[in-house]
Order: C-alpha cells, then sequence, then structure tokens
C-alpha cells in the first residue's frame, strides 16, 4: 500500500496485519536540510515499512537510504513515476525513466550504503518514450545493479501537456505491458500498480505476478483492506470489524493528542472508513465541520461514530 503518513499507516495497519507500508515520497532535500524525524517517524506496528525516496543525487540517497535503515525501516524505494512539475525541475520521479544509466547509478550508491532492500517505483513509460521497448531498456539497465523488485504503475506519465491528476486517469492503463515486462524478466519481482479499485481486480491482476500495489483506493475505501490477510497471505485471523478498527484508532488519536497532534491530521485519514454504510455521509460531515477547530478534542471522533449505523 501506498501514499500515506504516518497516521494513515497506522490506521491501514490497523485493518491488515501483513501489507506492506509505504510513506509518501519524501525527497532527499528534506531529509538532509530539514527535521529528518518529522518525515521518518513511524509507529512499531507499521512494520513491514518502505521508505519512498524522490531524487537523483547517488550521493544524497545514500545518505537518506542509509538514515531509513537506522531509522528501522525495512526497504527503501526510489520513485521513478511521479509526474509533477515540482519533481520534473529537480530531475525528481517520472523524469528519470528517460535516464535509466543515472537511475542505476543511484540505485548502486544506495545498494552500497545498506543492507535491506532497494527497489524501484516507475512508469511503463513517458511522453514519447517508446512504450515496452522503452521500458525494458529502463528495467534491464536498473537490474544489472541487483535490483530486484520494480512496482510499475501501468500508465504512461505526459509531462507536457497533462496535469498531475490527469497523469492519474487520462493516458490509458496497460496491463499488459506489466505482464509482458516479467515473461520477460522472470528472475525479476514485478509488482503492478494503478487503477485498482477491488480486491477482485487485484487478484486478477496478480496472476502471474509477484504482487499489487494500491494506492488511493486504499486511502478513499481503507477498509478494503479488511480481507487483504485472508486472501493473499492466508491468515485465518478474524477479520476486524469497523467499530473495532475505529475504537482502536479513537485511542491511538488520544494519545497522539497528548503529545500535541492537532485532531484533523487524523481524522483526515478516516473519513472512508465506513464508506456504504448507513450514517457514513453524517459521520464526513460532522468530522469536517468540527475536527479543524482549535479546541477540538477527541469528542468530535466519537460523536461522529456514534452517527453511524453499524
Amino acid at each position: 500500500m501506498e501514499w500515506s503518513d504516518r497516521h494513515c499507516r497506522y490506521l491501514w495497519r490497523l485493518i491488515s496485519r501483513h501489507a506492506v507500508l509505504y510513506t509518501e515520497m519524501v525527497t532527499t532535500g528534506a531529509l538532509l536540510h530539514a527535521d529528518p524525524e518529522r518525515f521518518l517517524r513511524y509507529n512499531p506496528s507499521e512494520h513491514p515499512l518502505a521508505l519512498q525516496l524522490g531524487g537523483s543525487n547517488p550521493a544524497d540517497l545514500a545518505t537518506c537510504s542509509k538514515m531509513a535503515e537506522d531509522w528501522g525501516y525495512d526497504e527503501v524505494n526510489l520513485n521513478c513515476g511521479c509526474p509533477s512539475d515540482r519533481v520534473q525541475n529537480g530531475m525528481i520521479g517520472a523524469i528519470l525513466m528517460a535516464h535509466p544509466e543515472k537511475v542505476a547509478d543511484c540505485i548502486k550508491a544506495m545498494q552500497d550504503a545498506v543492507s535491506i532492500d532497494v527497489t524501484v517505483k516507475h512508469r511503463i513509460g513517458i511522453d514519447d518514450m517508446e512504450d515496452y521497448p522503452g521500458m525494458a531498456h529502463f528495467v534491464e539497465t536498473i537490474a544489472k545493479t541487483g535490483c530486484k523488485t520494480f512496482i510499475v504503475h501501468a500508465r504512461k506519465a505526459w509531462l507536457q501537456g497533462l496535469s498531475p491528476k490527469e497523469n492519474r486517469e487520462v493516458p490509458p492503463l496497460r496491463y499488459d505491458m506489466v505482464h509482458q515486462l516479467k515473461r520477460e524478466f522472470p528472475e525479476l519481482e514485478i509488482v503492478i500498480n494503478g487503477g485498482l479499485h477491488t480486491l477482485e481486480q487485484c487478484e486478477e491482476q496478480v496472476t502471474g505476478l509477484d504482487g499489487v500495489m494500491v494506492g488511493r483506493e486504499a486511502y478513499s475505501n481503507p477498509y478494503l483492506l479488511a480481507e487483504v490477510d485472508k486472501r493473499f497471505y492466508h491468515d485465518e485471523h478474524p477479520i476486524p470489524s469497523r467499530q473495532e478498527i475505529a475504537s482502536q484508532f479513537v485511542a491511538y488519536c488520544q494519545e497522539q493528542m497528548n503529545e500535541g497532534q492537532l485532531l484533523k491530521y487524523m481524522t483526515r485519514h478516516v473519513l472512508g472508513l465506513f464508506q456504504g454504510l448507513p450514517g457514513a455521509r453524517r459521520f464526513r460531515r460532522h468530522i469536517s465541520e468540527n475536527a479543524h477547530k482549535q479546541d477540538a478534542s477527541i469528542a468530535v471522533l466519537e460523536d461522529a461514530i456514534s452517527l453511524v449505523n453499524f
């Protein structure tokens, strides 16, 4: 699972015991020139946990990878898929797909700095790159460093002419290209990402591949993850109810507020927990209208939960 801050990841871990969680992308500049704890702090229950980095300077990426290992992360991932203008200008994200040798240098530096896994997340291509051959060359070049895991967002990124939001929706999904990549490089671990909204879709796409990554759908509908452990990890523990999850999240929020966190930074991640249940709209409205207030207490979340008909 990807695209999350620590409060969101904690919620996801309450729902799924086994899924690998990824941080939202953190640039090397942010880690090197700001307070690292702000970006690296996490709850021990979040393991297995990966830190996703944005950058293109091998030395900086190596330093930040070592920071991730020292903080106890299980994996460090280089983002070669983000299409935003801001990261393009900094030679970060999807634009790196046009520079596979540079990415290979970065990955090698990261590997030399740590003993944890170093992985790559990328698109199937960018702009006028020759789709499959271009992606295959990108992967093959990096794989020569010993990198084994590639998480592939099955959309091309158009860096000229489309906004970051449009790049998540407009370019057509090409799952077939990801499956072709696995057939051509069977020794690599290939994980598919993009446009997956149901566990049925995940089961269909994971056939022949090594894994599935879900991002936006898990954020907007976190209870989607409730059956992940049973379906994909063969875990026979009882599936937690939404009420149980909400109760544990309330306790977590109170702990965080005791440390000075504001309620609004945590409740925004739980808005979709009751999607489809009677009272879900009332739950969301109550949080939206009250959690942002300076004096908001844990009662705001408790009262919102009481509006849901379980």
